[in-house]
């Protein structure tokens, strides 16, 4: 990104080293701010750093990196910290290199990390495993910034052994290291930071992050479009400001048009929170934290910021990325990149016969999700049973849930879930945390079978089907990301997640919640293609609550 036009910005400047604003006109040549000069006489305008989303996955976008990047920019994003343990998932090191080289080739900050759990269980199929010689080799790699997130907290608390080689190659590079541990607090929260990992993003109460920041870990907020833990969270602003950073980890297209961090920093701001204090945790900690490139309006810094029209509602006016103007007046300056797609599908067409249940029990075991969390509980249930076998029963809620392997040909895995609220219709996606298998929820048998293999027939994607009715977004590049203009993908995601709510669900977002119902790192009950996987006791229960596998 070289930019030699040398040009001025004037308005209050947003100091978040020196913790002041002032009036000032700064001076920008070959991508760096040249100089600064205090006056009174500058625009009515606010100069911010740029936002920092200090984690996220951008694959869940359903956008190429170059595309998030088109979209975020609008809302003052100069650069993330970017996990891309989904496409590893699928496609190993090669699609960590397939996301370094795509981000390359537009005006943005894509800050990637190694994938740490590629799988993430032993428990499920994944298209790739990344080894510990392969995590090694990846954070030699200077476009590598640190060890993603330690989602095998278990193997940390028990000192696996492949686990602390990995923790170990972070030391050797002085990279730092992701740590994702639900729950965790006290003496295994202890060992758990003592480990070397310094980050967590799945904190859901004040005493949880409290905890962790006692033991010298910082707690990034999040709000993405499935988990959303900033009003929980907001209030370690108080006293704990310096150990918190903003983040939205999972972030869907629709919802990356309306904002990103912006969003965040408003609504802190609005609760009475000073906005240096705010703008600091979303990009002076980032920094600091991660040992960022990224300006933040000091003499002699890439010229990375944007420009707002007050400390209220931060409406962004400009953004600028070392220099250049990527985006204003809500509309961004950013290209589009083509790109070929590259996958592994292998999944054959099912049958209704393939998803049968026998009812072999007078209870079941229902996994229980809620709106705006991964967690999700055991629900025990009669079994909704019609002619032997076990059906979805729409008038209590208890809908049957299915994973199918995508790498291989396999049997289908079935279960069933409570909190969809579908009276009719069947949604499927290829997006299923973290091996990215086929998963599906509906009604009626017949409608989930044909959800599924729609997306077989499209090679990845997220279906929708009631009755005759059929809507689809092909998801062309590793089943996650699709290769058109990130706004035209936004648009049509936002038509097929509506149509899901006229199915009947009250899920603020029935895919989002749906892709980590696979998510086994994640109490309490999840469904892998194996089979209903029990988080709590970290093994495969059975959906039956009379026997156990």
């Amino acid at each position: 990104m070289n930019y030699t036009h040398s040009f001025s910005v004037s308005g209050t400047i947003v100091d978040v080293v020196n913790n002041r604003l002032y009036n000032g006109v700064m001076t920008i040549s070959n991508n760096r701010l040249i100089a600064i000069t205090e006056t009174d006489q500058v625009d009515k305008q606010f100069i911010i750093p740029g936002f920092i989303d200090s984690h996220v996955h951008i694959e869940s976008s359903m956008l190429m990196p170059s595309e998030f990047a088109r979209l975020a920019s609008v809302h003052g994003t100069v650069a993330t910290v970017s996990d891309p343990h989904e496409i590893a998932n699928v496609l190993g090191v090669d699609g960590v290199k397939f996301m370094i080289s795509n981000g390359r080739k537009v005006p943005f900050k894509f800050f990637f990390g190694a994938p740490s759990c590629v799988p993430a269980t032993p428990f499920e199929t994944s298209g790739s495993i990344i080894s510990v010689e392969q995590v090694e080799e990846l954070l030699a790699m200077d476009e590598i910034y640190y060890l993603s997130e330690m989602m095998n907290f278990p193997g940390v608390l028990n000192g696996d052994k492949d686990v602390y080689a990995k923790l170990a190659s972070a030391v050797k590079y002085n990279k730092p290291t992701d740590g994702h541990a639900p729950g965790v607090k006290g003496d295994d929260a202890k060992q758990y930071a003592a480990a070397g990992i310094t980050t967590d993003h799945e904190c859901f109460t004040i005493s949880e992050a409290v905890d962790k920041i006692k033991f010298g870990m910082q707690i990034l907020i999040r709000e993405g479009s499935a988990a959303r833990n900033f009003d929980d969270l907001i209030g370690l602003l108080e006293n704990h400001a310096d150990s918190v950073m903003f983040c939205s980890d999972d972030k869907h297209p629709d919802d990356l048009v309306k904002g990103h961090i912006n969003l965040l920093v408003k609504r802190a701001v609005a609760l009475g929170y000073d906005p240096l204090v705010v703008l600091k945790c979303c990009s002076f900690n980032p920094v600091q934290h991660y040992k960022l490139p990224v300006g933040l309006l000091q003499v002699g810094d890439y010229a990375d910021f944007a420009i707002v029209n007050d400390l209220t509602n931060f409406d962004v006016l400009e953004t600028y990325i070392n220099g250049v103007k990527v985006a204003e007046n809500s509309s961004t300056n950013i290209s589009s990149v083509k790109e070929e797609p590259l996958n592994i599908f292998e999944a054959k067409k099912i049958v209704e016969l393939d998803i049968a249940v026998p009812a072999k029990s007078d209870q079941i075991k229902v996994i229980k999700a809620y709106d705006g969390q991964l967690i999700t509980d055991i629900m025990l249930a009669d079994a909704p049973v019609c002619k032997d076998a076990l059906y979805s029963d729409p008038k209590r809620d208890i809908l049957k849930i299915v994973v199918l392997n995508r790498y291989a040909p396999s049997k289908p895995a079935v279960a069933f879930i409570n909190g969809f609220g579908f009276q009719r219709g069947a949604i499927a996606s290829t997006v299923a945390h973290d091996s990215h298998n086929i998963i599906a929820v509906g009604v009626c048998d017949d409608e989930i079978v044909r959800a599924i293999n729609f997306l077989i027939d499209s090679g990845g994607g997220i279906s929708l089907v009631d009755g005759n009715e059929i809507k689809l977004l092909p998801l062309s590049v590793a089943g996650l990301m699709s290769n058109s203009d990130g706004y035209q993908v936004a648009s049509m995601y936002e038509l097929i997640n509506q149509a899901a709510h006229t199915l009947g669900s009250k899920l603020n977002s029935p895919y989002m919640t749906l892709s980590f119902m696979a998510l086994l790192v994640i109490p309490s009950l999840k469904l892998s293609d194996k089979g209903l996987f029990d988080g709590n006791n970290f093994s495969f229960t059975s959906v039956y609550n009379n026997s156990e596998m």
